[in-house]
């Protein structure tokens, strides 16, 4: 192993260790989105996104936040209009606190085969198929 795979393995497994028990992901379409921006000044830019989503085979609707401040520049969100099926990644909240909602680290629209982050999609798919083997 080099050193660069040593630090990426090792930031894995503390990311793991400290959010281990709060990660999420559910695949559902959009039923409402809502997007704020905000310029202080010129100079900082606040970018958030609420997007509510209905998963697969659920009744339940399950809220989803994003939160991007940036400097300089704008910070860049996918285009999700109502109704597309999109693959939701991100922690769930703090038992904590009294709402309940998912910060997004990853959003996959399915309708129009964009991403967030950039992933393997072939990944995906065999990950997905494999889960419904197992049931």
């Amino acid at each position: 192993m080099g050193f660069k795979e040593k630090l990426s393995k090792y930031y894995t497994d503390s990311y793991l260790e400290k959010y281990g028990d709060r990660i999420a992901q559910f695949q559902g379409s959009v039923i409402s989105e809502k997007i704020e921006e905000k310029t202080i000044l010129w100079i900082f830019h606040k970018l958030v996104v609420t997007l509510i989503v209905k998963p697969e085979r659920s009744k339940q609707i399950i809220k989803c936040v994003y939160k991007k401040n940036r400097w300089f520049k704008k910070p860049t969100f996918i285009s999700v209009k109502k109704g597309n099926n999109v693959i939701v990644q991100g922690l769930k909240s703090n038992k904590e606190n009294e709402k309940e909602y998912i910060a997004l680290n990853n959003i996959l629209n399915l309708t129009t085969k964009q991403d967030l982050v950039p992933v393997d999609h072939s990944q995906l798919k065999k990950a997905r198929q494999q889960q419904f083997k197992q049931r």
